[in-house]
C-alpha cells in the first residue's frame, strides 16, 4: 500500500490534539521512558501536569487510549519518513533511506526509545492497533528484501540492533552524530546495507 492508498495511510499525521493534550502525552511520555508503562499511573501523569486525574480522563477516556495516544504522536515521524521511501525510485533506495531516517529518530529520541521498543504492554498494544501494526507492516515491506525467513530474522536483529544500541549504557556519553555514524557503519558491515 502507498501513502496515497486508504484512509489509515494518513492517519496518524492528521490526529490532532488539543495543546492540553499534547502536555498530557509529553509528560506521559515522560515518565513511561522512566517507569515503563506499567509503572506509570494516571496519578503520576496528573501530578506531572499540574492537573487531576479527572482531567487526565477527561482528555483520554481510559489509560490504554493514552498509551495508543503517546505512540501514535512518536510514530508521526516514521509515518513521514516511510512515505518518502515509497516515492523512492528503487526498492534498494526506499531501504536505504528509511533506515537511515529510523538511525537518525533512534539516535535523535533515544530517551524514548525504550519506553517505545521495548515495554510489553506498549508492545501489545501496537500490535493491537490497527493504524500503528499498518504502519509497521509498511516499514518492514519496504525493508525486507524478500519474505524468507532468514530476511526477516536479518531486519529483526538490525531493529534489535539499533533499539538496543541507542539507549545501552556503554553509548550514554556518546554524542549523537557519532552514534549515528557508528551505526550506520555497523549496518553496512552486517547487511551490506548503504544507510
Amino acid at each position: 500500500m502507498t501513502a496515497d492508498e486508504g484512509d489509515s495511510a494518513h492517519r496518524l499525521r492528521s490526529i490532532t490534539r488539543t495543546p492540553t493534550q499534547l502536555r498530557t502525552l509529553n509528560a506521559a511520555l515522560a515518565l513511561f521512558a522512566e517507569h515503563g508503562v506499567s509503572g506509570t499511573s494516571l496519578k503520576m501523569i496528573a501530578e506531572a501536569t499540574g492537573v487531576t486525574k479527572a482531567a487526565i480522563f477527561y482528555q483520554f477516556k481510559t489509560k490504554d487510549d493514552l498509551v495508543l495516544a503517546v505512540a501514535e504522536m512518536e510514530l508521526v515521524p516514521l509515518e513521514e519518513a516511510v512515505e518518502r521511501a515509497e516515492r523512492q525510485t528503487s526498492r534498494a533506495r526506499a531501504r536505504d533511506a528509511l533506515l537511515r531516517e529510523v538511525i537518525d529518530m533512534a539516535v535523535d529520541r533515544r530517551h524514548f526509545v525504550s519506553a517505545l521498543q521495548n515495554d510489553p504492554v506498549m508492545i501489545r498494544m501496537l500490535a493491537n492497533h490497527e493504524p500503528l501494526a499498518e504502519l509497521m507492516e509498511r516499514a518492514y515491506a519496504l525493508i525486507l528484501q524478500d519474505g524468507r525467513l532468514r530476511s526477516r530474522v536479518r531486519i529483526a536483529i538490525m531493529g534489535a540492533m539499533i533499539g538496543a544500541a541507542v539507549v545501552h549504557p556503554l553509548v550514554a556519553n556518546i554524542d549523537d552524530k557519532t552514534l549515528r555514524r557508528e551505526l550506520r557503519s555497523a549496518t553496512r558491515r552486517l547487511y551490506g546495507i548503504n544507510v
